[in-house]
């Protein structure tokens, strides 16, 4: 028997260290999975690379290398990607950046670089759409609310750079910086022109805004500025359905993700309460994923909640959320002439709070795998497996293999 359908589970940031309040272990070893265990008992297990060894992945370089859309090739900045998610559709030469909600003082520090998580940003988002203006530097501007603090801008004008800097300190207690050029060419002079603008303008309406305003009275920090990075000139990206001849879906809660199943073809299917966050309705996330398979042949499906608690450096809570996901998996183990590829796009390690190099686990549980020996899903056990150490670029290539899609090299 061969598989007719995909199912690509990225379990985001899932992947750990070894955690001192888990005796040494990482959050996965530590968890209690007994369906990604039976999944790992049933499959083919190895680590995986996202992009290379040494390299600390973004979500966005790992989701493109997992795709088969290799980012030293296609990758052109995390902010198109990201706008693509929020719902600005996103053509090409348009500037896109990935923004934050964030808090600054009396003083002009930045207090909180995600205005407390701040959720429910849209009457914020309208205010500054309907109150910006750049018609005087000749540009227009499409801006988005996201999942949670984070929000998405595009630039569109004639003779826009996307080689600028980001007026994000990356800290608390600082003040926020002045987005410059990083080149000498006039265009990316004159984005950087139009970012601080932008960010003057939104920063007024933002401050006396009556959500913001309640907020403070009711002792949570405004989201009064906006802190606006990585920027990227819209490229062109081969479409997923002619690349592999399959149709597909995405389904995340994160923008970011979502973007990126988009700008490749994929269709993005929104499912109510799930947030990206630890308190996502996770069941209903695995309700439409099996229903998608019903009518396409591939669906990426992020769970996100994982990588949000190993950035804040909490283990317990990762290992805990790490149970949730399992639970919630075990219908996945009833689907017929499905493959179920399960992996981590990055690794992060709760004491780094970010993303690092280390080697994510990955399975592959289906007709016609291999099955090896590996009982247990996590870091170290999945060393053991029959796929040994892969990159993220030949996941796509050795599922489509298994579907028999693959093309022969050579006579």
């Amino acid at each position: 028997m061969i598989a007719e359908k995909v199912l690509f589970l990225v379990l985001d940031g899932i992947s750990d260290r070894p955690c001192e309040d888990l005796d040494g272990l990482t959050p996965l070893a530590a968890a209690r999975t007994p369906v990604l265990d039976r999944i790992a008992a049933e499959g083919v297990c190895g680590i995986m690379d996202s992009v290379a060894p040494g390299i600390r992945p973004g979500s966005d370089t790992s989701h493109l290398a997992l795709l088969g859309y290799p980012p030293q090739e296609f990758y052109t900045g995390r902010g198109p990607l990201e706008a693509e998610g929020t719902g600005i559709h996103m053509t090409a030469g348009m500037i896109g950046f990935r923004c934050n909600f964030a808090t600054v003082d009396a003083d002009g520090l930045v207090t909180d670089r995600r205005a407390g998580r701040i959720s429910g940003t849209e009457p914020l988002a309208e205010a500054i759409r309907d109150g910006v203006d750049l018609s005087a530097l000749g540009i227009e501007f499409r801006f988005e609310a996201g999942a949670g603090h984070r929000a998405a801008l595009a630039l569109v004008g004639e003779g826009l750079g996307d080689k600028v800097s980001s007026n994000d300190p990356k800290k608390e207690g600082a003040r926020p910086l002045t987005i410059r050029p990083c080149t000498d060419d006039p265009a990316d002079a004159e984005t950087a022109r139009a970012c601080n603008e932008f960010i003057r303008q939104s920063g007024e309406i933002l401050y006396g805004h009556p959500l913001n305003v309640r907020r403070m009275e009711e002792g949570l920090p405004p989201a009064n500025l906006l802190l606006i990075r990585g920027a990227g000139k819209m490229g062109e990206l081969p479409p997923f359905s002619e690349r592999y001849g399959l149709s597909g879906s995405v389904i995340s809660a994160a923008t970011l993700i979502s973007g990126i199943g988009k700008v490749v073809g994929l269709e993005h299917v929104p499912v109510p309460g799930t947030t990206g966050s630890v308190d996502s309705d996770l069941d209903a996330k695995v309700r439409t994923a099996i229903e998608e398979l019903g009518r396409k042949d591939f669906v990426l499906m992020n769970i996100k909640g994982a990588d949000e608690a190993g950035h804040d450096g909490k283990g317990i809570q990762k290992r805990d959320f790490i149970e949730v996901i399992d639970t919630a998996l075990a219908p996945l183990l009833d689907l017929k002439e499905t493959l179920i590829v399960v992996c981590a796009d990055h690794s992060t390690p709760c004491s780094v709070k970010d993303h690092s190099a280390d080697p994510v686990p990955v399975v592959i549980r289906g007709p016609g795998v291999r099955v090896d020996r590996t009982n247990r899903f996590d870091e170290v056990s999945c060393a053991e497996g029959g796929l040994h150490r892969i990159r993220g670029r030949d996941l796509m290539p050795i599922t489509l293999d298994l579907i028999n899609k693959s093309h022969k090299y050579g006579a």
